[in-house]
């Protein structure tokens, strides 16, 4: 056998290896944005540790990580801001982290952030490069990386740890593992209540699958109860979370739709959006910010269609159109929508796609000019009002 012939007949590197590159350069676009965020903080006279762990949903998750559930603030409207809005895993290792290392709440809160980030990041390139192949899984994660409000990714937030647990559970249903792809879904349902979005997608895939299958009277790599597991598994972190709720304040299966309803959540199919985006175009120059989220939701819209006609896998495809749906069409509070949409990175692939093909001095240039446009947004965002 020749050298060639050994070469080629070589397993592929594992997976990390691979990945490598786009671990890499997620880490420095990171790293450029909290230098950025701690020099422009020092300005302003304000702490950037704490503008990363004690503000907004980082106070609620801290709160719920010590005491534990029960916590409420009643607002003069009569609105009740219950901490039932929040899912439990983010707090569960918040509190583990606590017990285990000399770290506070909110110092556990973030190292899981940081953490969950550069597993997200792998995750991405994981599905990224099994559709597309590895170049485009890289100039995805960087993408994810260099999004407008990526500074949450390092925030104590719960963002970073549901797009790890998405990513994981999309990768584990391309490559056949359902039972793993099942138990992520489960911990992502217990992480956000976008977790809908992967449990729908695994249920899509595992019955699509199925149904192939027993028509074309073969089996595949994985037998049909692995699949069974994998869908039995999915909804159970969910549906187990939104049950004891109902539990809890007394209202059964509908509960926590009380819960949400106390901090105006709700999905009303994107009426209340709509209302908001309208309402920019009465005067100048809230128009132009209005006219920016008009182009926003049609290049959103664009890229999920373009990822349709690249014949992305249903999983992904399902995925990021429940993402969407629930980003878009809730009546929360607008501010967060940007960070709503931010684990919809599937998106992103269509894109990562058209600088793939780019001459690397030329996409290497136009991904660090957009990575330090959004160190510089992200640092005046969270010394603005803040990312609620």
């Amino acid at each position: 056998m020749t050298d060639l012939a050994t070469r080629a007949a070589a397993p592929p590197a594992p997976l990390l290896r691979r990945a490598a590159p786009a671990l890499l350069g997620y880490a420095a676009v990171r790293a450029l944005g909290l230098a950025v965020l701690a020099v422009w903080s020092a300005v302003r006279g304000k702490s950037a540790y704490t503008l990363l762990t004690a503000r907004w949903d980082s106070l609620w998750y801290a709160r719920v990580a010590g005491p534990g559930y029960g916590y409420e603030v009643r607002l003069p409207n009569g609105d009740v801001h219950s901490d039932l809005a929040f899912f439990p895993l983010l707090p569960w290792l918040e509190r583990l982290g606590h017990a285990v290392a000399p770290l506070s709440y909110a110092d556990a809160g973030f190292a899981v952030s940081v953490l969950a980030s550069l597993a997200a990041a792998w995750g991405i390139f994981a599905v990224a490069e099994w559709v597309y192949g590895p170049r485009v899984g890289v100039f995805a994660v960087l993408l994810w990386a260099v999004l407008p409000v990526g500074i949450v990714q390092s925030m104590a937030y719960s963002e970073s740890l549901f797009t790890a647990l998405a990513a994981w559970s999309l990768y584990a249903v391309l490559t056949d593992r359902w039972p793993v792809a099942g138990l992520l879904a489960a911990l992502a349902g217990l992480t956000r209540p976008v977790g809908l979005a992967v449990v729908a997608a695994v249920w899509a895939a595992g019955v699509l699958s199925l149904v192939r299958n027993r028509r074309a009277g073969r089996s595949t790599e994985a037998p049909a109860w692995q699949r069974l597991l994998g869908l039995l598994l999915a909804p159970l972190g969910a549906a187990g979370y939104v049950l004891w709720v109902g539990r809890r304040t007394g209202k059964g299966p509908f509960g926590y739709l009380d819960v949400q309803a106390g901090w105006r959540n709700g999905f009303d199919g994107g009426y209340a959006f709509a209302r908001f985006v309208a309402g920019r175009f009465t005067s100048f120059p809230s128009a132009l910010a209005g006219a920016g989220l008009v182009i926003g939701v049609a290049l959103l819209i664009r890229l999920y269609v373009t990822g349709v006609r690249q014949r992305q896998p249903l999983a992904l495809l399902v995925y990021t159109g429940v993402v969407l749906a629930l980003a878009l069409c809730a009546s929360s509070y607008f501010g967060s929508k940007p960070r709503l949409l931010m684990p919809a990175f599937p998106v992103l692939f269509p894109l990562a796609r058209a600088l793939a093909a780019l001459r690397p001095p030329r996409s290497a240039m136009v991904t660090a000019g957009v990575a330090v446009a959004s160190a510089v947004y992200g640092a005046f965002w969270l010394n603005g009002s803040g990312p609620p």
